[in-house]
């Protein structure tokens, strides 16, 4: 029987608890890092303040042949080498810079602040028509003018391909690097910039039908979060409760099975982090300069730390959670030696006996020389001893007789 419990207790705990307990601790980690003010303010003003570090980077590197194998790609990053304004002093005269540092930038300090609870809650915009703007600007189709004035004459194929340009028959960086007619340049640029901006959304808003809550957002979601261990928990402690047969048992089985769901999920968190890291890094750029790369690894080499951060920001709280849920199954299992290893067993009263009855004396009959004695011994009693009065009671008085009279004399 004991056998038998064991294994449905076994049976409950690894297919039914650990299963959900590994994927509750994932949930609560994503959820912790998907609600922190770290990861959603704080990193992006990081990033904000090293993009025009980044695109000055890119543009440098981008003019390299070693590195650029896209002859076209890297004919146009040279005519824009050659104009005299930097990718800074670009974003600046768009008006882009001083969108992202201050405006950009203090609505993330705005939702940040309404997730560590400094803040009440309320609808937080992103208005992104200064984006826009800055892209169909005076300045920057000024700075493309001068870009493609940097260029070499087109030919006749080069012409033919700006004309199906015109058509709308084309993709980002696959622009012809020749210079057409300044109508054919400023038609395709125009109508470019005007179905780029089109897909940008005018605004994008936060916490628009949120109502206000005492504690921070943060806060809240969290601690709704932690609620989700007490299914897995429930589970886990059924199972234990089958298997086990003493109270050292119980807590050896639930330790033993929550100790081995923190420590899968801590493990899988750590070698997926570490696998990320290695994807980020596994460049040919990262390896040998000799290596040519195409623009967008170019752009993924020089913002690896932002993804580097991101897979951080969200993987730590994995192995945050997944480490105390190990802790708490290594103490639980610690109190198995503590506890009794021996089942408890009520002890059962004696059943009390019932008082036994004295036995009566049985009267042997008396034999009849047994009888003759005794009933001389009865009439000779009766002889002697006068009858007792009992006490309280009178004894009659026999009536006295009269006096007879004289016979008178004379009759």
């Amino acid at each position: 029987m004991n056998a038998v419990k064991k294994i449905l207790g076994l049976l409950i705990i690894l297919f039914i608890g650990l299963p959900i307990l590994f994927a509750v601790i994932w949930t609560v980690g994503i959820t912790r890092a998907a609600v922190s003010p770290e990861f959603v303010s704080d990193l992006p003003q990081e990033i904000i303040e090293e993009v025009p570090s980044i695109v000055d980077e890119v543009f440098k590197e981008a003019q390299r042949e070693e590195l650029m194998s896209d002859e076209n790609t890297r004919a146009w990053f040279h005519a824009a080498s050659e104009v005299d304004v930097s990718p800074r002093e670009l974003m600046k005269s768009m008006g882009l810079l001083d969108w992202l540092e201050n405006e950009l930038s203090g609505t993330f300090d705005e939702i940040g602040d309404v997730l560590r609870g400094k803040r009440r809650t309320g609808p937080i915009v992103i208005d992104l028509r200064p984006l826009k703007q800055a892209f169909v600007s005076e300045a920057f189709q000024d700075y493309m003018i001068q870009v493609i004035d940097k260029l070499p004459p087109c030919d006749e194929e080069g012409m033919e391909r700006w004309f199906m340009m015109v058509e709308k028959d084309y993709d980002l960086f696959e622009f012809p690097p020749c210079r057409p007619d300044i109508q054919v340049s400023d038609q395709v640029i125009q109508s470019h910039l005007r179905e780029f901006t089109q897909d940008i959304s005018n605004e994008v808003e936060f916490f628009s039908n949120t109502r206000f809550v005492p504690l921070s957002i943060s806060r809240i979601v969290k601690l709704l979060s932690y609620g989700l261990f007490l299914l897995p928990l429930l589970i886990l402690l059924l199972g234990a409760v089958i298997a086990a047969t003493s109270p050292a048992g119980f807590f050896r089985w639930s330790g033993l099975s929550v100790l081995a769901g923190g420590l899968s999920s801590l493990m899988l968190a750590l070698f997926v982090k570490q696998l990320a890291f290695a994807g980020i890094g596994f460049s040919p750029y990262s390896f040998s300069e000799s290596w040519s790369v195409e623009l967008h690894e170019l752009v993924i080499e020089k913002t690896a730390w932002i993804q580097m951060a991101v897979v951080n920001h969200l993987f730590s709280p994995v192995i945050a959670v997944a480490g105390v849920v190990s802790i708490i199954g290594f103490v639980i299992f610690l109190l198995s030696f503590i506890a009794r290893s021996e089942p408890k067993t009520h002890k059962q009263k004696p059943a009390e006996k019932p008082a036994e009855k004295p036995a009566e004396k049985q009267v042997k009959p008396e034999t009849k020389q047994e009888q003759k004695p005794a009933a001389e011994e009865k009439s000779a009693g009766s002889k002697k001893e006068p009858p007792t009065q009992p006490e309280g009671s009178e004894i009659p008085e026999k009536p006295k007789k009269l006096p007879e009279e004289p016979e008178k004399e004379n009759k």
